[in-house]
């Protein structure tokens, strides 16, 4: 079962996208890479930063928000394995929440497959967010590397039950959702998205199975396509654009069920 929409924070998703909804170049190459990142923005029309630069002052002065949520493909490739090995994290194994910052980055990495380098600073905690099928093993590397970890889901993380946590934990009301196809996919999927902000650039990717803003499972026989309200429009002097939309919720279906990510 799905947790109520008033018992979670807001979910404002972001992405920044290419006119045929891509994210990166290819299916191989993540944005985390240096000429990956510097032949992305070369396709960039000199309009969208400014686009980038209004959106996040307009998120941040409607919704002042205090946790950004991303998922592991952000960090490592889609066949990536976890080097811990062992007996899983199991039902009683607690969470771990180490210190106390304004702001918390938390990734979604049930499986174990980032090796972190960068733990956070005084400003930001990072946070994974694991479940029962995690190995235990690599929570422990966490907990020993001062990185917290909330446990929220069995075999794989609840999107629901997780940002309940985050709410209940961190005081969090609203969660930037920052990452890529994979994550974005399930919190659509799971009916968990409130808010849209897309910058979108005049440029043509293309490829079959080059990751867009929305990837996932794909609609079911009978399915419904979730409806949006536009409610703002910003264009670029160059014909890049920064649109706004809320999710309309006007059919019962549109809620959702549990959303899994692994």
């Amino acid at each position: 079962m799905s947790t109520p929409l008033w018992s979670r924070p807001r979910v404002v998703m972001t992405t920044t996208a290419s006119v045929d909804g891509r994210v990166t170049l290819s299916p191989a190459e993540r944005l985390l890479q240096p000429d990956v990142a510097r032949r992305w923005r070369d396709a960039w029309p000199p309009d969208v930063e400014g686009l980038l630069e209004q959106r996040e002052r307009w998120i941040r002065e409607h919704h002042a928000p205090t946790v950004v949520l991303e998922g592991s493909g952000t960090f490592v490739g889609r066949d990536a394995v976890s080097r811990w090995t062992g007996p899983p994290a199991g039902a009683e194994r607690p969470d771990h929440v180490p210190r106390s910052t304004p702001r918390v980055f938390a990734v979604v990495d049930g499986r174990g497959r980032v090796d972190w380098t960068h733990t956070g600073d005084d400003e930001t905690s990072l946070v994974v967010l694991a479940c029962r099928a995690t190995p235990a093993a690599y929570l422990d590397d966490l907990e020993e590397r001062g990185i917290g970890h909330l446990v929220v889901g069995d075999r794989t993380v609840d999107l629901a039950l997780a940002l309940q946590r985050l709410a209940a934990t961190f005081g969090a009301t609203v969660v930037v959702a920052d990452g890529g196809g994979g994550i974005n996919g399930a919190l659509l999927r799971a009916g968990l998205v409130d808010e849209l902000h897309v910058v979108m650039f005049p440029a043509l990717v293309g490829g079959l199975g080059t990751p867009s803003f929305l990837d996932g499972d794909p609609l079911g026989p009978g399915g419904r396509a979730v409806a949006l309200r536009p409610f703002g429009l910003v264009r670029g002097d160059a014909g890049s654009t920064w649109a706004r939309y809320e999710v309309a919720r006007a059919h019962p279906d549109d809620v959702g069920g549990p959303g899994l990510a692994p």
